[in-house]
């Protein structure tokens, strides 16, 4: 008995069904995966469903505006090659991403009465990829300031740009010109002290910039904390570590001579009972400067020996042209620095522990004679 084959007419149904099938597949699937696998950021949803090439179809236009009720133009062109060499780009980030509202046009009409209420209405959005970091910027001074009506205090993309996003630390000169936007004086300040210019005139990156002082998200500064009190911890990271401070011959003994004075002890005190409380006792920014700190042969270094009383006198009016001279500095005494002090310290180091040891042994000697007396006085009974 033979089997009854499928007519070919049925067959080339089947094949074109299914050939059918699997090219609308590979649509759907092309359209809602303009992000590649693995390039999607934590958290994000799976299908986007509209491409970058549909909204780039008009936001790729030259001279795309959009006039807001303040009479503000808002700038609505992307340049698409700029996007593309981004951070997010790069990865293949959608635009709807970010812009979770939009999928079609015309758009949900924008709240935002002006530029910058524009900026703080789209930037929450970064939180959605970013949360630690956002949350982090939320105990900042710039969410502290926002918070108390400032609506020119930095948001996420004031630094970070927004469709235009770079890696903020490449080249590390890039993170000080970033605050210079807002703090312009600051870094004019910055720029010219011995860590700025390091920086900035001669690319060494081994110096510290905003964010090592102040932080990066969480950025803290004299009015959200006690940052003045325990700024010594700040200057400590990078002057305690002695790799980096033998490529430059700076002594490491600077916060341990600093804490066994009058100065330091006090204000190690401070931290210890009363964190929240400001010291009017000095801290290394009350000598050596904030951002303008220069280098200590510097002319116009706040602690050079010229320049010492003035900086004194800060605290003590009534200062006498000698008074500077009964401090040591950072040095630890020496017979090259302040040899009497060193030779002094010395003597009592010697004598001290001869005297008590003297003592000791005389005592101890005199005990056993009156025992010895004793034993033999009670022999000769």
């Amino acid at each position: 008995m033979t089997k009854k084959r499928l007519p070919v007419f049925i067959l080339l149904a089947i094949f074109a069904v299914a050939a059918i099938i699997a090219l609308g597949a590979l649509a759907i699937a092309t359209q809602t995966a303009t992000a590649g696998p693995g390039n999607r950021p934590e958290g994000n949803p799976q299908g986007q469903g509209v491409a970058n090439e549909y909204c780039l179809s008009c936001h790729g236009r030259p001279d795309q505006l959009y006039t807001l009720p303040s009479g503000e133009l808002l700038y609505l062109t992307i340049d698409r090659q700029q996007f593309d060499h981004s951070v997010h780009g790069e990865k293949g980030y959608a635009c709807v991403q970010c812009h979770t509202d939009i999928r079609e046009y015309p758009h949900p009409p924008l709240e935002a009465q002006t530029r910058r209420e524009v900026s703080i209405e789209l930037y929450p959005a970064c939180g959605r990829c970013h949360e630690d970091k956002y949350q982090a910027a939320q105990d900042s001074v710039h969410a502290k300031a926002l918070e108390d009506g400032n609506i020119e205090a930095a948001v996420c993309t004031d630094c970070h740009g927004a469709h235009d996003v770079q890696d903020p630390t490449t080249p590390r000169t890039r993170i000080p010109q970033t605050c210079e936007r807002c703090h312009s004086t600051i870094y004019a300040a910055y720029a010219e002290s011995v860590h700025g210019a390091a920086l900035i005139g001669e690319g060494n990156t081994d110096v510290p910039t905003c964010i090592d002082c102040h932080g990066v998200h969480n950025v803290e500064g004299p009015s959200n904390s006690p940052f003045r009190l325990f700024s010594p911890q700040i200057c400590a990271k990078c002057h305690t570590d002695p790799e980096l401070m033998d490529k430059y011959g700076i002594s490491t003994n600077v916060l341990n001579s600093y804490l066994t004075d009058f100065h330091g002890t006090t204000v190690e005190m401070f931290e210890a009972t009363a964190p929240d409380q400001q010291t009017n006792k000095p801290v290394c920014i009350d000598c050596h400067g904030v951002h303008d700190i220069r280098a200590v042969n510097d002319p116009e270094s706040t602690v050079i020996k010229e320049n010492l009383l003035t900086t004194c006198r800060r605290c003590h009016p009534d200062a006498t042209t000698n008074f500077p001279a009964s401090w040591l500095s950072h040095y630890e005494p020496s017979p090259q620095h302040y040899p009497a002090v060193y030779y002094v310290n010395l003597f009592y180091k010697i004598f001290i522990p001869t005297l008590l040891g003297g003592m000791s042994l005389f005592v101890i000697t005199d005990i056993i004679r009156r025992l010895l007396n004793r034993f033999k006085g009670h022999a000769h009974a």
